[in-house]
């Protein structure tokens, strides 16, 4: 009698073990545990990230999300301690575009290319697929990507006398010399070392930063095309009479800040500057438009640096599993109209129709589709670092260097940079 009450405690008790167990290991698979998030802070409203988060953890009972906010300024370093270690830190990350290939090449990102179809790999966006690749495999899951666009003031332009948008970069000079004789409005607010806008000029006139060839990235900056870029940038400066330093980038100061001041008629920009802008300045409310950058070629759009963010899970993440479940819900199509309607391009989806319905969004929409990405290679972060690019436009712009010798010289850092072995 007392082995058959202990033999029935003991099958009662494995039975409250076994369920227990269960409890745990449902969708989420691990009750208790935590999902560190860390997204940059940007255009993804946080309610949209909370929301991704509910639904998580609706699905993954006894699982918490811990989404932390990052700021770019010093993020290099802090994601390379957190990378470095050996755990206990966050199981899902945002890199910018030129940031992936440096983590990658380093071992401390996980291989993801087997689910690649688990996060709507069909629909994602090709530039941003790319800067997540590296080797063949993919590391990284496009988030959302921004195009620059010409962001302008339509009461200025009409006062102008300029009733639509340019069609070509001629267009868009003429226009700029009409709205100079405009008392006391400043054209075009384009600050000396804007390499982002740059490049669009190098790309449009057949020109391009860099070329790989045998395992090796080298500069092609020193070329007629590239430099024809510069050229344009310098026609911009000059023509719209900017008031803005030529040493400084949009950054310094934060050209929102100068435009709300309601003085500028236009920007390049996108549309996260404009609504600070407008959070700064209310007057200026319904005051704005937006047109993708002119190309030379009459009716068509200049090529854009496809700028944007990718989703990564570090290799010492001990929530992979988890951190997969995050990145499915985030790139449903759910999620990714929602990150189309706060005028952000999403990253796993060709469904633009929520970006229709702003005048930044449908010329972001015009814009991405000639997008362009930066070299994917794990020295670029380096080059950014100590931008030869910035240097050029300064001292072309400024005088103290001929166009041929800037560019040559930017052309020679890069590739030094690029070449490097440290």
């Amino acid at each position: 009698m007392r082995r058959s009450r202990t033999w029935a405690w003991l099958t009662a008790a494995i039975g409250v073990v076994v369920v227990v167990l269960a409890a745990g290991c449902g969708p989420g698979g691990a009750g208790g545990r935590t999902l560190t998030v860390w997204l940059m802070s940007g255009p993804v409203p946080d309610d949209t990230v909370n929301a991704i988060g509910k639904d998580f953890e609706a699905a993954h009972p006894g699982v918490k999300v811990d989404y932390q906010v990052q700021q770019w300024d010093g993020i290099g370093q802090k994601l390379t301690t957190a990378l470095t270690r050996g755990s206990g830190g966050p199981d899902i990350i945002e890199l910018g575009t030129t940031q992936d290939a440096q983590y990658t090449s380093q071992g401390a990102l996980q291989d993801l290319t087997g689910s690649v179809g688990e996060f709507n790999g069909p629909q994602w966006l090709p530039t941003l697929k790319e800067s997540g690749a590296y080797g063949g495999k993919q590391y990284g899951v496009p988030f959302y990507a921004a195009s620059r666009v010409v962001v302008y003031r339509t009461d200025l332009f009409r006062q102008a006398g300029i009733t639509a948008p340019p069609a070509s970069a001629g267009e868009w000079l003429a226009d700029l010399a009409r709205l100079k004789a405009l008392p006391g409005v400043d054209p075009l607010y384009l600050p000396g070392q804007n390499w982002y806008a740059l490049l669009s000029f190098i790309w449009d006139h057949g020109g391009d930063l860099a070329h790989h060839e045998g395992g090796t990235w080298r500069s092609t900056l020193n070329t007629p095309e590239a430099k024809a870029g510069f050229a344009f940038y310098k026609q911009l400066v000059d023509t719209s009479g900017t008031t803005a330093a030529k040493d400084t980038d949009e950054a310094t100061p934060q050209q929102s800040d100068v435009i709300a001041k309601g003085d500028t008629a236009s920007f390049i920009g996108f549309g996260s500057d404009l609504a600070e802008v407008i959070a700064s300045n209310p007057s200026l409310k319904d005051k704005f438009s937006a047109f993708p950058i002119p190309s030379r070629a009459a009716g068509k759009t200049a090529p854009v640096l496809e700028a944007g963010s990718i989703l990564a899970i570090p290799a010492n993440s001990k929530n992979a599993d988890l951190a997969k479940d995050w990145l499915k819900i985030e790139t449903s199509a759910k999620y990714q109209a929602q990150l189309a309607a706060t005028d952000s391009v999403p990253g796993t989806s060709t469904d633009t129709t929520a970006l229709q319905a702003t005048p930044v969004g449908r010329a972001m929409v015009a814009a991405s589709k000639d997008g362009k990405v930066t070299p994917v290679t794990p020295r670029w972060t380096a080059v950014e670092a100590d931008n030869p690019l910035k240097s050029a436009l300064t001292a072309y712009l400024t005088g103290k260097k001929s166009l041929d010798q800037a560019v040559s010289d930017a052309d020679s850092a890069i590739t030094k940079t690029l070449t490097s072995s440290s």
